[in-house]
């Protein structure tokens, strides 16, 4: 690592106090941080001056440390503007600390940063708990109040140890109470934070530190420090210092850390609340400082897209874009002080954490989870509301289903009969209410929806007996085992039809939104008072959809496909270093490319969509599009959608470019294969002994069997072992699929099974 030289700093109008302070800067470095701050080295001559703040900085990456001292003495007011005009700028967040900025008239009633919601949580709900992370060590639980101080002391910390505000911060977390406090801790002082996971290799890491500028690293815990540690030395990485979450400093690898200040979560917390109260008790030293407030304008941080196509890009995202989120998304989740959230998505997530922020403001509990806990902690935490990706959800209704298949083939047989009840049963449901949807742009005439109306109407109230019946003797058991009280809502990524049809079956809230990392995220959801499937609902609050011609980039009418364009406040203020990629998506009108085909549903007066005028449908993404060589273009979701409905597929990535036919790279699901290999007449049962020509015909028969309502149908058929995942790097941390990486490692193979 790149490191510079250490230097000491005083304030002119005491220059006498440099005498002693030239000694070697090495001793104080071992020194604890504790011990910094009440080293105070005073000249002899200094008799009428008294020390007003000893400020322990870390010498910006080099074996040492050094001490900013400022001293009062009898000075003139020219003096004093003069030794003012030498103080360090203090970036703060103007209602999170409006109590320090009384009196300098830059105090405000407003949130105009993130971090000002903590000012407003704390007072409303200070006792009520707002983080359990049990998981890691020590467990924590902190209330609103105790949240918001450690968020103080944070942010002061930094400035302790040399962050100025706009530098960089590379957060190397995953989700924990500490990632959130280090997020808006870096937010609260005007610093940007840069933000990604544990998962994410060394390489990817080390880009996005360096093409982000980085100064300062903060990491999850000793283990990834010392993955990544001999990487970034011997690429020169520019760093600061080192902040650890959790763990100790004895836990690190002694490889690259010799002259590099590292910290401790506690130290940093230690730092910033003695610094914190003696400018809380001190008009004197807080007159040292020139305070600056954060503008809503500001980037707030530095979100690297999953790149599911190319290396990833910098979204920078404002404190303003962020707000907008804060503010609206309480039309999607009406929750309530007391409620509970489990959280178990990455915190550097857009998703993810725009939903932290808003729960925040409505005095949510928020209990923290892991991938390998969150079915159990679903049971045994019961929570309000989980949000989270369409893959959870399909993991939820694939346990349910693998439940029902290990029963006896009596109750079998009767629990899928009623499923299949109530299916038809919420089809006619969704028909008679007028939430149906239907891209025509006619409405139908008044006697077709009359005899449409009544026939569902007759259909429902048949099976509505066998519902209730379903409901109470083996819905109830499935709720139990999910665990969600109110409501469960899905976004960053497309959510299957038949998952979403299954959850509204069985009485499951589950809602669907729409976003991008850059929309910070959201831009549409399904709320629970219209919960159309198929969709992704209205827009939310001040924001635009428009559906535009991908060739003349004119509007298209209702019902009409093509590629859908977003407008609001919550739009990305552009790609960090990039503007020929931000020139790409977004114009000068302010509407930004998704990237997305899709169509806004039609107004009808009469007939099943009468309600769903304005909603907004995704049919796939344009750039996932093939082309076959006949011309035609294929969207591949729609086939893949049908794919998973089976349990003999565990992963699939349809192909095809430039071909005649459509393929597909299969990942089996085994013991799916084990069970079905008999029915399906092959000779050894054994999914272990199944030749790779027994089980491509076995997955073969099953895509036919799956896609037969496809527009175009799957020819030949690759099926591989690996599964996808973001250690090998064919998934993104978000968990889809890359397929520019999966095409590229299997391309001979691809090449061999279209010869």
């Amino acid at each position: 690592m790149a490191l510079t030289g250490c230097h000491y700093h005083h304030s002119p109008t005491c220059s006498s106090a440099a005498v002693g302070l030239n000694s070697r800067c090495s001793d104080l470095h071992r020194r604890a941080p504790s011990q910094l701050s009440s080293l105070a080295l005073i000249s002899p001559n200094m008799t009428n001056s008294r020390i007003i703040s000893t400020r322990p900085t870390s010498c910006y990456g080099s074996t040492t440390s050094f001490l900013s001292v400022r001293c009062e003495s009898t000075l003139t007011a020219a003096e004093r503007e003069e030794a003012r005009a030498t103080a360090g700028r203090r970036r703060c967040s103007p209602f999170l600390e409006k109590r320090l900025l009384s009196g300098t008239g830059l105090e405000s009633d407003e949130w105009t940063s993130v971090a000002d919601i903590w000012r407003s949580s704390a007072e409303k709900y200070g006792d009520r708990v707002a983080v359990v992370d049990p998981y890691h060590h020590p467990p924590t639980t902190l209330t609103y109040k105790q949240l918001e101080q450690e968020i103080l002391y944070f942010a002061e910390g930094l400035r302790m140890v040399g962050m100025e505000p706009r530098e960089k911060l590379a957060l190397f977390a995953d989700n924990s109470c500490r990632w959130l406090v280090a997020d808006q801790g870096s937010m609260a002082m005007g610093a940007v934070n840069v933000v990604r996971g544990t998962k994410s290799t060394t390489e990817e890491l080390l880009q996005i530190y360096n093409h982000s500028d980085s100064t300062a690293l903060a990491v999850d815990n000793p283990e990834l420090f010392s993955r990544i540690v001999g990487t970034f030395c011997t690429k020169e990485a520019t760093v600061k210092c080192v902040i650890l979450l959790w763990g100790e400093k004895p836990c690190l690898s002694d490889f690259g850390i010799e002259g590099l200040p590292v910290f401790t979560y506690q130290e940093i917390i230690d730092l910033g609340q003695e610094s914190y109260r003696a400018l809380s008790d001190s008009i004197h030293t807080r007159s040292m400082y020139v305070h600056e407030t954060i503008s809503s304008d500001d980037v707030a941080t530095l979100m690297y897209t999953s790149g599911t196509t190319g290396n990833p890009k910098g979204v920078m995202l404002t404190h303003r874009n962020l707000l907008h989120q804060i503010n609206n998304l309480w039309d999607l989740v009406p929750a309530e002080p007391g409620n509970r959230f489990l959280s178990m998505l990455p915190s550097w997530h857009a998703y993810e954490r725009a939903s932290e922020y808003f729960i925040f403001t409505r005095g949510v509990e928020q209990v923290y989870t892991t991938v390998m806990r969150f079915k159990d902690d679903l049971k045994r935490y019961q929570p309000h509301y989980i949000v989270s990706v369409p893959l959870i959800f399909e993991t939820l209704y694939r346990g349910i289903q693998k439940q029902i298949h290990s029963k006896s083939m009596l109750r079998k047989v009767v629990e899928l009969a009623l499923i299949r009840v109530s299916l038809t049963y919420v089809e006619m449901k969704r028909i008679y209410e007028g939430m149906y949807l239907t891209p025509k742009e006619q409405q139908p005439s008044h006697i077709a929806a009359l005899l449409d109306w009544l026939c569902a109407r007759m259909i429902a109230a048949i099976l509505l007996p066998l519902h209730m019946l379903a409901k109470k003797v083996v819905y109830s058991k499935f709720h139990s085992d999910i665990g969600i009280r109110k409501a469960a809502i899905s976004g960053g990524g497309s959510l299957p039809s038949h998952v979403d049809r299954f959850f509204e079956a069985i009485g499951v809230n589950l809602q669907n939104g729409y976003g991008m990392t850059e929309t910070a995220p959201v831009t549409a959801a399904r709320r629970l008072n219209h919960n159309v499937l198929g969709s992704i609902g209205h827009p939310i609050r001040h924001t635009e959809f428009k559906i535009v011609d991908a060739e003349t980039d004119e509007s298209l009418p209702p019902g009409t496909k093509g590629i859908v364009k977003v407008r609001g406040p919550q739009v990305m203020k552009g790609y960090y270093k990039n503007p020929r990629a931000t020139e790409k998506v977004l114009d000068k009108d302010g509407w930004l490319n998704t990237g997305d085909i899709g169509w806004i549903a039609p107004h009808h007066s009469i007939g099943r969509s009468r309600n769903c005028g304005g909603i907004v449908v995704l049919e796939g993404r344009a750039k996932d599009t093939i082309v076959l060589s006949t011309g035609e273009n294929v969207e591949p979701l729609e086939i893949e959608e049908a794919a998973m409905k089976s349990n003999l597929i565990h992963q699939i990535v349809v192909i095809g470019q430039d071909q005649r036919r459509l393929g597909a790279i299969v990942v089996p699901n085994k013991e799916a294969a084990l069970l079905a290999a008999p029915m399906a007449s092959t000779e050894d049962a054994d999914a272990a002994a199944l030749t790779k020509d027994q089980l491509t015909r076995l997955i073969y028969d099953e895509l036919c069997t799956r896609t037969t309502d496809c527009t175009f149908q799957v020819g030949p058929v690759l099926v591989i072992d690996e599964p996808f995942t973001i250690e090998n790097g064919l998934l993104t941390p978000t968990m889809k699929i890359r397929r520019d990486r999966v095409a590229a490692k299997y391309e001979r193979q691809i090449d061999n099974l279209y010869k």
